[in-house]
């Protein structure tokens, strides 16, 4: 079993300013081939992640597909992307 969280880090650490801010989390799924991955982070890092017409994500979506089919998985992976103010983020 592949650890997405990890594999996800690796990826889009170097791209965003706090990557300790990411939180990455396996959303629940009606089907045991599909993962639904959720990754929040603040406004201007899901901006980065996401990219200008949203290259950056798609490109993420690849490389998060190639993994299942490395560990010989049929496993398909979903990301979703969503951002938290950093006021909110501070009140907890």
């Amino acid at each position: 079993m592949i650890d997405y969280e990890k594999t996800i880090h690796a990826l889009i650490d170097p791209l965003v300013e706090d990557p300790s801010s990411i939180l990455i989390r396996e959303l629940p799924s009606h089907s045991d081939r599909d993962v639904t991955i959720l990754i929040c982070a603040s406004d201007s890092d899901t901006a980065r992640l996401i990219g200008r017409r949203g290259v950056v994500a798609n490109a993420l979506r690849e490389a998060m597909g190639i993994a299942p089919k490395a560990a010989n998985e049929s496993t398909r992976i979903h990301l979703k992307f969503e951002s938290f103010d950093e006021e909110d983020k501070d009140a907890e």
